[in-house]
């Protein structure tokens, strides 16, 4: 009867691990596919919303919504653990004061994150060991503020079994990328951020697409007017996916979620991003967006 149970235990086990890896599996296969018109979509700090940004709670809500990527800004402590947090400091989104790399990991988790109200609450500083393990299996996880930390942030995804669920990205060129990482480089899946206002912003996109064809560009621009906008299918056909945040609007040139969400206006702000051919969405918006693509038959 033991070695009954134990065997259904095993079982029901290896089904669930199944089922979560095929779920996190369908969004890494439409990663990788160019050619794919759904639009992924990423909470940006989590579901800010209803939990302390950058929380595990709010990472866990957001994959509860649906989203398929949510985002991380790293930071590190002066014991060398990675943590979450996208300030310079605690002192906006914790009851504590001061740099992150002030505090060990067992000090600096002494501290509360405040929510949106800045009440503080019971939730304390994440790690980004902590974050991938909730992650595994169900969603991509963007690593933002991540290039001083591509080395420490690669020996957790190994350990945690979770390197081809992280995406890396910087601004910075891919020469300068690769003289920093090496070969780094090509054991991670990486996305460039362009921003488009740079007249050397096409030139950028074509060395990355040429030398190593990144999963993504992270397109950002305070004005629309780029060619690179008008006319971007260059980057699909060359293989790689286009994102556009509708968070900020300094970061879409007004294209933004509080457009579509507060004026009732998607024609100029989540349809104007789509038609300039964005797959992968940033929304501070996630429950309305996730309902206005899935109305369009343009999500999982």
């Amino acid at each position: 009867m033991k070695n009954l149970l134990k065997i259904t235990t095993i079982s029901l086990f290896s089904l669930y691990s199944l089922d979560s890896y095929g779920q996190v599996s369908k969004i890494i296969s439409q990663l990788h596919d160019p050619n794919d018109k759904h639009v992924m979509v990423t909470a940006h700090r989590g579901d800010w919303r209803d939990a302390p940004e950058n929380s595990l709670e709010a990472y866990k809500r957001a994959i509860e919504l649906g989203v398929d990527v949510i985002e991380i800004d790293l930071n590190k402590t002066s014991d060398g653990v990675i943590v979450i947090m996208h300030d310079g400091t605690i002192d906006r989104t914790t009851n504590g004061k001061g740099k992150p790399s002030d505090y060990t990991l067992a000090e600096i988790k002494k501290f509360h994150l405040r929510n949106g109200l800045g009440r503080v609450t019971r939730h304390t500083i994440p790690t980004l060991e902590e974050v991938m393990t909730l992650a595994k299996g169900k969603v991509l996880v963007n690593l933002d503020k991540s290039y001083p930390y591509y080395i420490e942030a690669y020996e957790v995804l190994k350990k945690t079994g979770t390197l081809n669920q992280a995406i890396f990205k910087t601004e910075d060129t891919y020469q300068n990328v690769r003289a920093k990482y090496g070969k780094l480089l090509d054991s991670i899946v990486f996305m460039p951020v362009v921003n488009l206002d740079k007249p050397e912003a096409r030139q950028i996109i074509n060395e990355y697409q040429k030398q190593i064809k990144p999963v993504a560009f992270e397109l950002n621009f305070q004005s629309d007017t780029s060619s690179i906008l008008a006319k971007n299918d260059f980057i699909n056909k060359n293989g790689s996916k286009i994102w556009i945040n509708s968070l900020w609007a300094s970061l879409n040139a007004g294209h933004e979620d509080d457009v579509a969400v507060d004026d009732g206006n998607t024609k100029d702000s989540w349809d104007w991003i789509i038609n300039h051919g964005a797959t992968m969405m940033q929304t501070d918006r996630i429950r309305e967006l996730l309902a206005y693509l899935r109305k369009r038959s343009l999500h999982r």
